[in-house]
């Protein structure tokens, strides 16, 4: 239970952060400051459901295989600006780009932020404690 309660602020976290990135790259996506949270929740748990979805019908298309997690962010994004009010994408331009940049910022922080937030326990779980 503490793992998966870890996984998922590291998850909302992780796509908090993509999200405020992309919108100071770019100049046509805006977050809302009261509905940021909910834009981030509903990002974060669109993106949980719908990417097992998109590998599952991947491996049935070969032809989207390794553009599986890009058609998620893509969805999750669209889900985002559809059901919550906090986050706005205009322009194709800068649909792309929010896709290709949402993706890599929080694919990266993924990784990063839990060797950041849970130092102390890596450290103590090394040492033996």
């Amino acid at each position: 239970m503490i793992r998966l309660a870890a996984s998922v602020a590291v998850s909302l976290l992780a796509n908090a952060i993509a999200l405020i990135l992309a919108t100071l790259f770019l100049s046509e996506m805006t977050l809302d400051g009261p509905g940021f949270i909910i834009a981030v929740v509903i990002y974060t748990a669109t993106a949980a459901l719908i990417e097992p979805l998109v590998r599952q019908i991947a491996v049935k298309n070969m032809a989207i295989l390794g553009s599986t997690a890009l058609v998620a962010t893509l969805v999750s994004l669209i889900v985002t600006t559809i059901l919550g009010d906090g986050l706005r994408i205009s322009g194709l331009v800068t649909w792309v780009l929010a896709v290709v940049i949402v993706w890599l910022v929080a694919l990266v922080a993924r990784l990063l932020l839990p060797l950041v937030i849970f130092k102390k326990i890596l450290r103590e779980a090394s040492n033996g404690n």
